[in-house]
């Protein structure tokens, strides 16, 4: 809806509320992209629809009423945002898996999506804190392929994005050691790292660091600049960073000066990507 015929406030927050009904919530970056209006109005759009207790207001977007208002979606409503980044990401990091190999797969709906371009990867041990995770894993295939992958979970307290955290987990993973991990987050910066708002969730993907050889983080361009309640790594402890060809040339820029490596994943047509 990026035109020049833009909705009026009551007909985009309409639009808001039932694409919010709809996913189950939705960041305040696609609702500017799809409705062409600027940042601070979509705020202004979800502050009323939240005073008037349609939705509830989280850090980047909103979501259902009937999710907990944590600052932490689900997973089914985080599983919907930027699908086409999120793929093209999971696939460029599933590439670095070799068979055979020990990997860490952390939490998150990212990190999901590479776990489903790794069922066709022989040999694979998977540690893991995503009940998700480790349920897709262990299921055979569509066409009754059996799972490959041994999958090692890890126990302990679940959060709304459906990861297991907290002592129990931190203590299986600290008994591990994994060659490659891969991991997402609720935001990355310079300043502030990759952080979370799960003050638990945080100590447990900082044992999964300890516990890695490599570590490999998942991120679409939504997250850049975005920040948590909890830092758990800083940037230059990453040996790549997977992200989408969304992300602008100056933040390309910035990322890949502090980590060891950035791997641009394509969305978009050339033409149509930024700078």
């Amino acid at each position: 809806m990026a035109d020049s015929a833009q909705p009026l406030a009551g007909q985009r927050r309409v639009l808001i509320l039932e694409q919010i009904r709809a996913r189950g919530g939705v960041r305040v970056t696609e609702l500017v992209r799809d409705l062409g209006v600027s940042d601070m109005t979509v705020r202004r759009d979800l502050d009323a629809l939240a005073r008037r207790g349609l939705v509830h207001k989280v850090h980047g977007g909103a979501v259902r009423v009937d999710a907990p208002a944590t600052g932490e979606p689900g997973f089914e409503t985080k599983a919907n945002w930027e699908l086409p980044a999120k793929d093209a990401i999971a696939l460029a990091a599933a590439a670095l898996v070799p068979p055979g190999s020990a990997v860490g797969l952390a939490g998150g709906t990212t990190t999901f999506a590479v776990a489903r371009h790794l069922r066709g990867v022989e040999g694979l041990t998977v540690v893991t804190n995503s009940l998700r995770i480790a349920e897709l894993l262990e299921q055979p295939a569509e066409d009754g392929t059996p799972a490959t992958a041994t999958v090692i979970r890890t126990g302990g307290v679940r959060t709304p994005s459906d990861a297991l955290v907290g002592p129990v987990a931190d203590q299986a993973i600290r008994s591990l050691h994994v060659n490659l991990l891969i991991l997402g987050c609720h935001g990355l910066s310079p300043e502030a790292g990759l952080t979370t708002p799960n003050l638990a969730e945080a100590e447990t993907n900082r044992t999964f660091l300890r516990s890695a050889h490599r570590v490999v983080v998942v991120a679409d361009h939504t997250k850049w600049n975005a920040v948590g309640l909890a830092s758990f790594a800083d940037l230059d402890q990453l040996d790549i960073l997977v992200t989408d060809d969304a992300l602008p040339a100056e933040q390309r820029a910035a990322a890949a000066r502090l980590v060891g490596e950035l791997i641009v994943a394509p969305t978009t047509d050339p033409a149509n990507r930024p700078g």
